[in-house]
């Protein structure tokens, strides 16, 4: 249930925040959060974050959600006053790959009962317009759908949330946008026709739909014409593709198939983690894809 995992009085005073912070959707990015556990599999989100970071000129605050153990578990919410020479060094390093890319960055150190309400806190705090974070591999649907902390992270983040495996590579040259032509991608579309405007790196952006049926296939063909035009229109060439399966194994294999560096997707606002149990393709997406994903909420238009 929602009400065991963000206390109703918490879920009132994000209500009350959000009426005061939305995240810019569109246009240049202003905050960043980085949240890491330390471990190797925040590896690939480091990066992409510097990246980030360096590519639009702006601060990087990385926080380190301390106490942490088999990925994002750890346990009020407290300052840490003490780290061990490990956890320094792991600082230092980072601090060092910041000020070789000229990314400015502040380190933040929290200790939390519920590690995903200390991710979602920092964001309300720093205003973030992206959450960057990493993903423990391969782990399949049901580590993903069973309440880890990336999944809750989607389902209740005021912004954008990216999440980078291991071993992504680090490019976001080849762009992917998976719609289905709902309210719910609208903003992801936007989104992704912007970047592949303003950002130089981007190299190639690919339309795709999916159809679950094959009388749904011209549906599916017209939701991707329909966005090709809107890049068209932006001066983006796009490619679009079409296909008949089940969603999310067509995102996923069609994203490894071209070589895909970044997949942006809509998914619900923040409905809570029921909506994700039921099945949001966002969510199966971001637990299986080899690449980056990039997830929007359609209530941040």
């Amino acid at each position: 249930m929602v009400a065991t995992e963000v206390s109703r009085m918490k879920m009132t005073e994000v209500s009350k925040m959000d009426i005061m912070y939305k995240t810019q959707l569109m246009g240049e990015l202003k905050s960043l959060l980085l949240a890491t556990d330390g471990s190797q599999y925040s590896e690939g989100a480091i990066k992409e974050a510097l990246l980030l970071a360096k590519s639009c000129g702006i601060k990087l605050t990385l926080l380190y959600v301390n106490g942490l153990s088999g990925g994002y578990e750890s346990g009020g919410m407290t300052f840490v006053e003490h780290i061990d020479s490990k956890l320094t060094k792991y600082f230092d390093d980072i601090r060092e790959l910041a000020a070789e890319e000229n990314v400015e960055l502040d380190i933040v150190i929290r200790r939390t009962d519920d590690t995903f309400e200390g991710i979602i806190e920092e964001s309300y705090e720093k205003r973030s317009d992206v959450i960057i974070m990493g993903r423990r591999g391969m782990t399949g649907l049901k580590r993903m759908l069973m309440g880890s902390v990336t999944a809750k992270i989607i389902a209740y983040a005021p912004c954008k949330v990216l999440v980078v495996p291991k071993d992504s590579e680090v490019k976001g040259e080849r762009v992917m946008l998976a719609t289905d032509g709902s309210s719910f991608s609208a903003s992801a579309e936007k989104e992704a026709i912007n970047m592949a405007k303003r950002c130089p790196q981007v190299k190639s952006l690919t339309v795709l739909s999916v159809a679950q049926s094959d009388t749904r296939l011209p549906e599916a063909q017209d939701i991707v014409a329909r966005v090709k035009t809107a890049a068209g229109i932006a001066g983006v060439k796009a490619v679009t593709v079409t296909g008949v399966g089940n969603p999310y194994e067509f995102i996923v294999n069609k994203a490894k198939e071209l070589d895909i560096n970044v997949i942006l997707m809509g998914t619900h606002g923040r409905t809570g983690i029921n909506r994700l149990l039921m099945g949001s393709v966002a969510e199966r997406v971001v637990a299986l894809s080899h690449c980056s994903v990039l997830v929007i909420k359609e209530s941040l238009q």
